[in-house]
């Protein structure tokens, strides 16, 4: 496959490579994406079950491999507080998608251009 590639043009070899580095920050992306909503989700689910439970009762925050006692309320502020984070991430990320997205339908485009055959002009 490498064969062929070196056997286009520079520009056209340029723009596959450029290609394939979007392709794989896409990737990369994604997967921070997923990661962040994830998380988004496993907070939603801890601030569920805390809404539920009694203002004195007694939770554990887990710092490393430790559990330490917390207060309901110093641990509420400190979920919304990452969840705004998260949230303001996810948007980041998702502008970054689209961009790439697009950047990628671009390129593409152009280079199924360069490499469609020249069709001769009519008289």
């Amino acid at each position: 496959m490498s064969e062929e590639i070196s056997k286009l043009p520079p520009q056209i070899q340029e723009r596959l490579l450029r290609l394939q580095q979007v392709q794989q920050t896409l990737q990369t992306v994604l997967a921070q994406k997923q990661q962040v909503e994830i998380e988004l989700t496993e907070i939603e689910q801890a601030l569920g079950e805390m809404q539920k439970m009694a203002e004195d009762a007694v939770i554990y925050k887990a710092i490393g491999t430790l559990l330490v006692k917390a207060e309901k309320a110093k641990i509420t502020v400190d979920l919304n507080e990452r969840k705004e984070l998260l949230n303001t991430r996810a948007t980041v990320l998702g502008k970054q998608e689209e961009r790439l997205r697009s950047q990628m339908k671009d390129l593409q485009a152009k280079l199924q251009q360069d490499l469609s055959p020249v069709s001769p002009s009519q008289p």
